[in-house]
């Protein structure tokens, strides 16, 4: 018999506003300690650089992740100009220097090359794999990884400050697998000089913005009480950018067995309409939900296909 992992049955979302210094790993940790949760994952690694948004996934939860992860990512960041860093921000060594510094015009003027879907070369010290092994691990031991370039999309970027000549401060949305300190090399090259990433914080994990993020310390000071809970956002909160199917309990039941059910001649898609950046992205993806009164509970994700909600993932909630 294996053995029962310590925790208590714990489901929703922390949306955490990490500090800088702290990995993603060890704010998950410190998370689920604080309540006492069986099981936690994240959306989305932050560099420890970075600032921000850090969707934790607690419980039932972490199913939905990896719809989530689809999702669109905003971002504010700050670029160094006139150095060229082994990292792509500050927190690799310098390896070359230039004079040059672009003006505001020049800036604004590059920035319609980098929206849309475009090609990007993926950091040397990131955690793409290469030959099954991480490219970070590889720059560490002194080689030379080579990532391959790979098309990501990026929905929105726009010029906000320019603080004094050495730094330019922009705004982002992009889609998944988007590295800013990429775009901040590529922009310095365009741009005739150099860019490097010095300030980086997220600020939205669609559809988790500011204002539902909360930091470590305010977690401590609200202490392990009832009130704790009210930081949790419900479990279908990641599920607002797709479609939803309201079912009743015999329906709920069979989906809750893995079986699929029928759903021809009646209105499927019933939540909030997919937004312009996630449009296609989940494309006959949707999941279902028991409605009772004002309640509505997720019942399972899974696909809309010839005229039948398949369940993928099935919650126990």
């Amino acid at each position: 018999m294996g053995r029962r992992r310590k925790g208590q049955d714990v489901n929703g979302w922390l949306v955490l506003d990490k500090a800088v210094g702290l990995t993603s790993t060890e704010a998950v940790s410190r998370v689920r300690r604080f309540f006492d949760a069986r099981k936690a994952g994240h959306a989305g690694t932050l560099d420890p650089l970075a600032s921000g948004l850090l969707p934790i996934a607690l419980g039932e939860a972490t199913k939905t992740v990896p719809v989530l992860m689809e999702g669109a990512k905003r971002y504010r960041f700050t670029i160094r100009w006139g150095e060229a860093r082994a990292t792509d921000d500050l927190e690799g060594p310098v390896e070359a220097t230039s004079a040059a510094r672009p003006s505001q015009a020049d800036i604004e003027g590059q920035l319609p090359a980098f929206i849309g879907d475009i090609a990007q070369l993926p950091p040397r010290y990131s955690a793409v794999k290469i030959n099954g092994e991480r490219a970070y691990d590889l720059a560490r031991r002194g080689e030379n990884p080579e990532p391959k370039s790979r098309c990501v999309t990026v929905h929105d970027l726009k010029l906000i400050a320019c603080p004094d000549r050495d730094h330019a401060t922009l705004e982002l949305a992009c889609g998944k697998g988007t590295y800013v300190r990429s775009l901040a090399r590529d922009l310095g090259k365009a741009l005739g000089t150099y860019g490097a990433v010095s300030d980086l914080r997220r600020t939205g994990v669609s559809p988790f913005l500011e204002e539902d993020a909360i930091s470590l310390e305010k977690l401590d000071l609200i202490g392990n009480s009832a009130a704790h809970q009210e930081a949790l956002l419900p479990v279908a909160t990641a599920l607002d950018d797709i479609p939803a199917l309201a079912v009743n309990e015999v329906e709920a039941a069979r989906l809750r067995s893995g079986q699929p059910i029928r759903i021809i001649g009646r209105t499927v898609l019933t939540r909030n309409p997919p937004s312009s950046q996630s449009a296609g992205r989940h494309k006959g993806t949707a999941y279902a939900e028991l409605v009772t009164g004002a309640q509505r509970q997720p019942v399972a994700l899974g696909t809309v296909r010839a005229g039948e909600f398949r369940p993928s993932r099935v919650f126990n909630l």
